[in-house]
């Protein structure tokens, strides 16, 4: 996570650990990255929403690349 600012890795590997998750497993910038996509794609409330349902699909088996590869892809088609 060396390229996001320091209160969000600390606060990051804090709300990881109370919730069990092995803060190295975060992946902090791509989710960022597709957040922002989404908020400014979509519209902004779509951003946080999107990823927690990511987050679902990835817990479901997803893998992760894919989850993010087809939420790009629906942006992409509304935005077009």
């Amino acid at each position: 996570m060396a390229d996001t600012p320091a209160e969000l890795d600390e606060w990051t590997t804090e709300l990881a650990t109370a919730l069990g998750i092995d803060a190295s497993t975060v992946p902090t910038s791509q989710l960022l990255d597709l957040t922002r996509d989404v908020a400014h794609g979509i519209t902004r409330p779509a951003g946080p929403v999107s990823t927690y349902l990511v987050g679902i699909a990835v817990a479901r088996g997803i893998p992760l690349d894919d989850a993010v590869r087809t939420t790009r892809e629906l942006v992409e088609r509304r935005t077009a």
